[in-house]
């Protein structure tokens, strides 16, 4: 951040490619240092968002540049800022706000070689993970007396673990045990899981559940989680580290950029926001096509790639589709109380909904059939029990595969039959369920196991 003070007709401009948002900073700051009665330099002033050729965007460009004018005009000593970075948004009145992508700034300010950070009171916790020291203020006094050395800021406080999960526990689902089974397998190989079946037989009940079996993220991947949400703003109050493996249900109605993400900055879309945790597609059939086959690449790479006239942005996308269905519009079908009334039309235009491409990225198809009254009657094994199970199963290596699996396996290639992508992911299921057994090689009913939730009778001919 430049700031240029000469005579001549008292003026402020911004040069450098700023944004509607950035330009509109002169009003805030001119503002700004008057109600911290500072004075404002009655001078031609020019300030420089360096590199002039990238664009900038947003509010929290606001406290740099009313420092940069403060150091210009001699109110702050400029020598102090040299190991300083800023960041913050000013209010009319001189507080300054937090602004998303705290973490995000302050380790590219520790990469450009700052060791302190001038942010919002609010933004400090989250700025210290990127191991800078944070200087937190709360209004634009604060800062240039801190600078002049008339001010000592608080002590950011460290993070406290969070307590105990609320996730919905699976002691409430009751029957549905291959459901279950594939919830888990889920949870411990990262698996995409499809849901299909009549109203109301748990399917929405049972993918809610999966977050609370998920094993904890690493201090790595909490950090990568968090960076997304940053940048995207939906840090939760008070929380400025992603503990848990985040957990999102967009509704259907969401458009292909809400999904994948887009827009102008672009923004990361849900299944960025997902990464390393679970994206829910509830009544997947009901979800706009395009954006269901935006997901076909992130599916496969584990990240998006948006590109813009400016540039591309990547957003990482390692998630684990959850996909609810019925099968078919009218929702008897695969019930045997009842009769499906739907018409070939309404069948197939409800099949061209999904591609078989789309349909071919789940490891695990599961029919949830209607559960009977003697199996409503028992709790089933809570979450706790099933996530110690998850975490040390992914603490193990993939198992490889016995030969009479791997001939067992070649065979289902051109029975079932299966595609080269299928054959791969009813590979790593079976690798899964060997891990959640303890064993130390992928036997054949690890495998026969792994074909059975590929392609079920009732999908298979839905599809």
């Amino acid at each position: 951040m430049e700031a240029h003070l000469q005579r001549g007709v008292p003026g402020f401009s911004i040069v450098g490619l700023p944004d509607k948002a950035c330009q509109e900073a002169k009003e805030r700051v001119r503002s700004g240092i008057a109600s911290a009665e500072l004075e404002w330099p009655l001078r031609r002033i020019t300030v420089n968002l360096a590199p002039a050729g990238l664009r900038k965007e947003g509010s929290g460009f606001d406290l740099p540049i009313a420092l940069a004018v403060l150091a210009a005009s001699r109110q702050v000593p400029p020598e102090r800022l040299a190991e300083h970075a800023a960041l913050g948004e000013l209010a009319l009145d001189g507080r300054v706000r937090p602004v998303p992508g705290a973490l995000v700034a302050a380790e590219a300010a520790r990469r450009a070689g700052a060791t302190r950070l001038l942010c919002p009171q609010e933004s400090a916790p989250e700025a210290a993970l990127a191991g800078i020291e944070p200087v937190s203020v709360r209004h634009l006094t604060e800062a240039a007396a801190y600078l002049r050395g008339t001010f000592e800021p608080p002590t950011v406080a460290a993070i406290r673990p969070l307590s105990k999960g609320t996730h919905p526990d699976l002691a409430d689902v009751r029957g549905q045990e291959r459901a279950r089974r594939a919830l888990e397998l889920a949870a411990a190989g990262r698996h995409n899981l499809l849901l299909a079946g009549p109203p109301g037989t748990g399917k929405t009940m049972l993918a809610r559940r999966l977050p609370g079996i998920l094993p904890p993220l690493t201090l790595d991947e909490a950090l990568e989680v968090t960076r997304i949400h940053s940048v995207a703003g939906v840090l939760p109050e008070g929380r400025p580290l992603v503990e848990r493996p985040p957990f999102r249900a967009p509704h259907h109605t969401s458009s292909t950029a809400a999904i994948v993400g887009g827009g102008p900055g672009p923004r990361p879309g849900e299944a960025s926001l997902a990464h390393l945790g679970v994206l829910l597609l509830d009544e997947l059939g009901e979800f706009h096509r395009p954006a269901l086959e935006a997901l076909r690449q992130p599916l496969e790479d584990g990240f998006v790639a948006i590109s813009r006239v400016q540039g591309q942005c990547v957003f990482p996308a390692r998630i684990r589709l959850v996909g609810t269905m019925n099968l078919c519009p009218c929702g008897a079908r695969g019930d045997p109380a009842v009769e499906c009334s739907c018409s070939p039309q309404r069948l197939a235009s409800f099949r061209e909904k999904l591609s078989r491409a789309l349909l071919d990225r789940f490891d695990l198809v599961v029919v949830v059939p209607r559960a009977r009254s003697r199996e409503l009657g028992s709790a089933g094994e809570p979450s706790d029990a099933v996530r110690t199970r998850v975490e040390r199963a992914a603490r193990r290596e993939a198992p490889p595969l016995e030969r009479v699996a791997a001939e067992l396996l070649d065979r289902a290639v051109d029975t079932l039959p299966l595609s080269a992508r299928g054959r791969a992911k009813v590979g790593r299921v079976a690798a899964t369920i060997a891990k959640l057994a303890g064993e130390e090689r992928v036997a054949p009913e690890h495998v026969a196991e792994a074909l059975s939730y590929r392609s079920p009778s009732e999908l298979a001919a839905w599809s």
